[in-house]
């Protein structure tokens, strides 16, 4: 591993992506320590505080902790994340849009330009209403001309993360938005491992300490593992391609496959999942509710929403939050499997193509047999994924580990799934140059 490293640096196109990608890297983690000016951040702090951790804490995960500092990178690339969804999702119920989806090359240059414009929109309003729905206390002058400022700095901030992602997909190593993403989880782990010692490790007796750190090790070591095969493994379906007369020769007869991922939606199912339940105690902590003691039958509902209080052995019945999350985790990996992956469009081309599985007649057939092979692996790849996911909740609950764990597992998936990516281009470039890849020995 570390000589085919040394081989890659060798290379002079790939050390010169590599060090652009570190200098992007290390350009946006102190930007994320830059304070946004003007805001009050002994009140920020404070009120992060009596939220418990609960609230925020998988926004707080995939911006770096840059939220919690208000920094000029504060929404992070949040915004470009929720309008390349947004984007996704339009271009299944709005027929234009997924006319241009089709349209190669130039259909996708104009739905990245569409999904840019909107990430600058939705930067704009996030940070103009949490300016203005804090109220005094945000600011330090609360003026019509700060929360001016206070929106155009961060929304300058994440439309320049955007560009800072862009460039590196173009010159750098890996998708440049899933890299940023991946360092902002990496900045949250010391913290997270520091909460393990404190609660697992710390005031125990040596033995019993090392005992404990094996187990966590072993934990995280099999959930990694578990994740890799997860992320990697697919069901492979044989496609044969009869021989047909093109001129004077004979063409086609080859064999080839058609590849389904067990995780085909990847850990969107998680991210969704997460920000729909997470919406009712961000909109509560607005509203200056405190959803740790609830009063009305509403707040108890809240309270069950909300992660941080699931499996806790003193109150069993807001684990029902669980089940619905759960829930939601089967049905948006269906839901997003089925926008993703359309067996009937797969199905009419390779009939088209003269293609077709062996014993399956081409056409609806062979659509209706796809699906149905589609159908067990999204609930395969679903059921690994909520194992991953509720590990951590469950040891939050039931020792208190600490709500930041919550997303523990969901930060592992993208860890690994972006990791993975990386490394298999890296391979590709170096193979390309009669080099052994990173995947090889």
């Amino acid at each position: 591993m570390f000589k085919n490293i040394i081989n890659a640096f060798k290379i002079k196109d790939i050390r010169s992506r590599m060090l652009f990608t570190l200098l992007m890297i290390l350009i946006v983690r102190f930007g994320c320590q830059v304070v946004t000016p003007g805001i009050n951040m002994e009140y920020i702090k404070s009120w992060i505080n009596s939220m418990n951790g609960s609230t925020f804490n998988f926004f707080n995960v995939i911006t770096g902790s840059s939220f919690t500092t208000m920094s000029v990178f504060a929404l992070n690339i949040s915004p470009y994340i929720t309008s390349s969804i947004i984007v996704q999702l339009l271009t299944i119920a709005i027929p234009s849009l997924e006319e241009m989806s089709k349209d190669g090359e130039e259909g996708k240059k104009k739905l990245n330009a569409i999904t840019r414009y909107l990430t600058v929109a939705l930067a704009l309003i996030q940070s103009v209403s949490m300016a203005i729905g804090f109220g005094t206390n945000y600011l330090n002058n609360y003026t019509w001309y700060n929360v001016a400022v206070v929106g155009i700095v961060m929304t300058a901030g994440s439309t320049a993360l955007m560009w800072i992602g862009e460039r590196i997909t173009e010159r750098g190593i890996g998708n440049g938005i899933s890299i940023l993403l991946l360092v902002n989880i990496l900045s949250g782990l010391p913290n997270d491992f520091r909460t393990l010692y404190s609660v697992f490790i710390a005031n125990k007796s040596v033995t019993v300490g090392i005992l404990v750190a094996i187990l966590i090790l072993a934990l995280l070591l099999g959930l990694v593992v578990f994740v890799i095969y997860l992320q990697d493994g697919e069901r492979r379906i044989p496609v044969q391609y009869a021989k047909k007369l093109q001129g004077r020769r004979m063409v086609g007869g080859q064999s080839s496959n058609i590849p389904m991922k067990v995780n085909t939606a990847g850990v969107i199912p998680v991210i969704f999942a997460s920000s729909l339940l997470s919406i009712p105690a961000m909109i509560a902590s607005f509203a200056g509710k405190d959803i740790s003691q609830p009063t009305t039958v509403g707040g108890h509902i809240v309270k069950g929403l909300t992660q941080s209080y699931w499996c806790n052995p003193k109150e069993p019945i807001y684990t029902i939050g669980l089940l619905v999350y759960l829930f939601l985790l089967v049905v948006f990996a269906y839901f997003y499997t089925s926008i993703t992956f359309n067996p009937t469009e797969i199905a009419s081309n390779m009939k088209k193509q003269g293609g077709f599985i062996p014993g399956i007649r081409p056409g609806k057939p062979t659509s209706d047999y796809m699906n149905k092979i589609l159908t067990y692996i999204v609930f395969i790849g679903v059921v690994g994924l909520a194992i991953v996911a509720v590990i951590p909740i469950i040891l939050t609950g039931l020792f208190g580990v600490g709500s930041s764990l919550c997303f523990f597992g969901t930060s592992l998936i993208i860890i690994v799934g972006v990791i993975l990516e990386t490394m298999k281009q890296v391979e590709s470039m170096m193979t390309v140059r009669s080099y052994k890849g990173f995947l090889t020995d």
